[in-house]
């Protein structure tokens, strides 16, 4: 499972004419599910999502990143992105081979939502395959891969 986590000041999903999903200060999460994922992927990237501590501390400022998303109140815009699992190595357009059965990907991808929930943090979705338009404020910026089998 691969997501894209960024620091954001605001950050708003739609689906077609509707708005499905908005948060303030925050992070917006990308996520990518590949064939193979499973409870532990899911738990490893909840787990990133809720703990990672990428806001700044007025009372550190040495230290430019020290607090989670949970430590300053925010929220988390999480999205379904397949496409986290193309691989471009080879040719110019990118494979999908990877990711997972879309029937699979979803309960995987709630899953996800429901863990970074348990751990406090509000969180926002997108529509799960569907076209979506996503608007954000990138705060830093801060952008940051994880990947839960540790590739990179």
């Amino acid at each position: 499972m691969r997501a894209v986590v960024q620091r954001v000041s605001s950050a708003a999903v739609r689906a077609g004419d509707r708005d499905v999903g908005r948060i303030d200060r925050g992070l917006l999460v990308f996520v990518g599910v590949e064939r193979g994922d499973g409870p532990a992927d899911v738990e490893y990237i909840a787990g990133k999502i809720g703990d990672l501590r990428v806001f700044e501390d007025p009372a550190d400022p040495a230290k430019h990143i020290n607090l989670s998303v949970k430590d300053v109140g925010g929220a988390v815009l999480l999205v379904s992105q397949f496409t986290l699992a193309g691989d471009c190595r080879k040719g110019r357009r990118p494979s999908f081979d990877t990711a997972e059965l879309p029937q699979i990907a979803k309960v995987l991808y709630e899953d996800v939502a429901r863990g970074v929930r348990a751990a406090g943090v509000p969180v926002e979705t997108g529509e799960f395959q569907a076209m979506m338009q996503v608007s954000l404020v990138n705060d830093g910026p801060v952008t940051l891969l994880l990947d839960s089998k540790k590739a990179f």
